[in-house]
């Protein structure tokens, strides 16, 4: 039965979830619950899907009036007052595959198409989808599924093209994750563009790490570009760093990584195909990617590694697309900081040449920039890593670095975290070990990254030499209670294992 309500604004964010506030009187009255789906539409307007939520008549809302959590306000384009009609909706056709997939069976094309139809149209509410990203992880995708699911998010998205008759070479990266601190795409991608290489990057937010590539670029500038907007910055500046859920690539991704980052799941077959799907929507003519392995990263072993390079040139063969996949010591973290600021003055430093620049992040960043160059074949074989290297020692990459950063909209530097603490060496000898996650969970107790100025800075590496009270490293943070609450992190968790 179809009901109408005027339209309160609530103000409220939901982080992506469509949701309603419905009086209890109007969801007894309509025999609705908190969490049913309904179907919302305006005048004039494309229909959506929802999920209730109730409040006690006349707290918050008028018998009369239905609550709009900002983003189904933006969804429905309402504003406050307008006629909302309501009417319960029927689950969303591809629950049933859901089903499937959870009783271990596979899934054709088809049927991963009409699931990521409705993950991209919003049919699936947060519940729905995350008994499919649980399907997935109870009953892992075989090869055949994770090359139909990809091929369904490219299908369900935007396609781009950014090669030229005068700058035809269009190179995409990608890292996996799982090693803090590892920002070697905000190198790399200035390397490639001051030698006439396009190179279009989209990256996505942090699932299971204290800060992803889009999280650290945003605290220099907007990530958040349109597609038109993405163009511009790639056809003034040859190359952009921006956030992939901003924009219409593969866009069922985002909402998997919504659902996945609660539980810090990072399901391998939806990594998979998230990442080869977005690659391939901006067109390259060849693809990098690397895969960080070692205890405590997310691929543990060499010969995870090596089973997950197979899979993505697998993929790419079926997508026609050139690739190469590198392995590379994720054992520990990389550069000094962990979390979005931290991360980003590891940047700067790398590419002001600044003494005190992390060598490791610096060498990383050259050895990938190096192998891109001659798998382009910019480069000579051999010669890569010099002339990657020469491009930020002549300043050539911070000059494109900052004219990616004005293309996209500069942003000012915020101040470190104002709460500091120091957590000391207990005893005298070696760093044999640090390890990731529990540097990972200390950073996301601080406030990392959904507070970009906080997290850690590190003072020392895998083979380094202390004394009892030497800094092993800091915890900056903004919030009192997230700053307790990292220090008592701290106290469980000892990142630094000394012999």
């Amino acid at each position: 039965m179809q009901f109408r309500l005027k339209a309160r604004l609530l103000g409220i964010a939901t982080e992506g979830s469509l949701v309603v506030l419905l009086g209890k009187d109007a969801m007894r009255a309509n025999d609705l619950r908190t969490g049913d789906r309904v179907l919302l539409s305006m005048q004039g307007g494309t229909p959506i899907i929802a999920t209730t939520n109730a409040a006690h008549n006349g707290y918050i809302l008028h018998d009369d009036e239905i609550g709009l959590f900002v983003e189904t306000e933006r969804a429905l384009d309402a504003r406050s007052g307008m006629i909302v009609e309501v009417l319960a909706a029927p689950r969303a056709e591809c629950i049933n595959l859901i089903k499937k997939k959870m009783e271990g069976k596979k899934l054709s094309y088809d049927e991963h198409h009409a699931i990521v139809k409705d993950i991209v149209s919003r049919e699936l509410t947060d519940v729905e989808l995350a008994y499919f990203v649980a399907a997935c992880t109870m009953h892992p995708l075989a090869f055949d599924e994770t090359v139909a699911l990809t091929k369904a998010m490219i299908a369900t998205g935007s396609t781009l093209h950014f090669g030229s008759p005068t700058r035809p070479l269009v190179i995409d990266k990608h890292c996996i994750g799982g090693v803090p601190g590892n920002r070697t795409t905000l190198l790399t991608v200035p390397i490639m563009a001051s030698f006439g290489i396009t190179i279009p990057k989209t990256s996505s937010r942090a699932i299971t790490s204290p800060a992803g590539t889009a999280d650290t670029m945003e605290v220099f500038a907007d990530v958040s570009l349109t597609i038109d907007k993405m163009r511009s910055v790639v056809g003034s500046a040859g190359a952009c760093i921006v956030w992939g859920g901003g924009i219409n690539l593969a866009p069922a991704d985002d909402r998997l990584i919504r659902i996945e980052r609660p539980l810090s799941i990072d399901v391998s077959e939806l990594m998979l195909a998230s990442v080869m799907a977005i690659k391939a929507s901006v067109s390259p003519t060849h693809v990098l990617i690397d895969i960080p392995y070692g205890q405590g990263a997310k691929v543990e072993t060499l010969d995870r590694a090596k089973e997950l390079k197979r899979q993505f040139q697998a993929i790419a063969t079926e997508l026609k697309l050139k690739i190469l996949v590198l392995m590379t010591d994720g054992s520990q973290p990389i550069g000094n900081g962990v979390g979005p600021l931290l991360e980003a003055y590891d940047v700067l430093a790398v590419l002001k040449n600044d003494a005190a620049a992390p060598n490791d992040l610096r060498d990383k960043a050259v050895h990938l920039a190096g192998m891109m160059l001659e798998f382009v074949g910019t480069a000579p074989k051999g010669k890569g890593e010099s002339m990657a290297a020469d491009a930020i020692k002549s300043g050539r990459a911070l000059r494109k670095f900052n004219e990616i950063i004005d293309a996209q909209g500069r942003k000012e530097l915020p101040p470190l975290g104002r709460l500091t603490h120091d957590v000391l060496a207990q005893r005298t000898g070696t760093i044999v070990s640090i390890d990731n996650l529990s540097v990972a969970r200390i950073a996301h107790a601080a406030g990392a990254p959904a507070t970009p100025n906080a997290g850690l800075l590190l003072f020392t590496k895998v083979g380094h030499a202390v004394t009892v009270g030497d800094k092993l490293y800091t915890i900056y943070a903004d919030s009192e209670e997230k700053f307790a609450r990292a220090i008592q992190q701290a106290s469980i968790d000892d990142p630094f294992t000394v012999r």
